[in-house]
């Protein structure tokens, strides 16, 4: 075999860039889908893809017969199951990072607030569920609670969550800097939890925030502890100015990702 029969095997400057290309896309969707289930059933996906190829050439006719049918139906599958990671991606997608500029100061005003509310609630020992919606619309969770629009401040949102309240139970819903729902019921999450000392108010953050990119804030009305729930992550015994510092920099950073202190909550 001649040196111009193995030409085409030696990539040219624009095979080099689709390559560099292709390789950046795949490091940003690992990035998207770390620390979310769906990397996990990705993990499934290719550990069946090894299987296949592992059977096919060992002529294994039963077991490729089969795994073919699951490859030609997966599809669809796949795109019931990753339905929420799919609607995240087209609408981060057709989000400019210009426009998130002009949010910057609103989104600053609404940390204070909720940092401000958590840290009253957690002092009179107040539980709490606060909802910060991301870039997926959280519209049908409204339905199952009480519309609102108000601007957000502290003061409301403590008088929301104070005992025996009409709307103290559920969870209240920001969008921007508006309030546009409260006594909302979240969905819990479908995965095991074996710490107990979880209660329901954590369960329906954890469930939330497997299934959107909103950051969850909780106050447990037993240990006053401030959580933060983020892509299906929970970081506990936060302090307010650590729950300010998360809701401002989920625009620039991963929180299940970034570096915080361990320093424990007021009691």
């Amino acid at each position: 075999m001649s040196f111009e029969q193995l030409r085409f095997l030696i990539p040219g400057a624009w095979d080099l860039v689709e390559i560099l290309i292709v390789a950046y896309v795949i490091y940003r969707l690992l990035l998207f889908l770390a620390g979310t289930r769906a990397l996990q059933i990705l993990v499934g996906l290719v550990i069946l893809g090894v299987v296949y190829f592992g059977a096919v050439l060992l002529r294994f006719t039963m077991i490729t017969t089969l795994l073919g049918f699951v490859f030609a139906y997966g599809v669809f599958a796949a795109i019931v199951v990753f339905q929420p990671e799919l609607r995240h991606a087209l609408a981060r997608l057709g989000r400019s990072r210009f426009v998130r500029l002009f949010a910057t100061a609103g989104q600053d005003a609404v940390a204070d607030a909720v940092a401000d509310a958590v840290g009253r609630l957690s002092r009179d020992g107040n539980g709490a569920i606060l909802v910060v919606e991301g870039e997926m619309t959280l519209g049908d969770y409204l339905e199952t609670g009480t519309e609102m629009r108000a601007g957000v401040s502290s003061d409301l949102l403590a008088t929301i969550f104070t005992p025996y309240s009409p709307l103290h139970d559920g969870a209240v819903i920001i969008r921007g800097d508006q309030i546009i729902g409260a006594g909302c019921v979240l969905p819990l999450t479908q995965f095991p939890v074996t710490d107990k000392s979880l209660g329901t108010r954590h369960r329906a953050a954890l469930g939330l925030s497997e299934e959107t990119d909103a950051t969850i804030v909780v106050v447990s009305e037993e240990t006053t502890q401030i959580s933060v729930a983020f892509r299906g992550m929970l970081r506990r015994a936060v302090t307010p100015d650590q729950v300010r510092e998360m809701l401002v920099r989920r625009q620039i950073a991963d929180l299940a990702l970034a570096p915080m202190s361990d320093e424990p909550s007021p009691a």
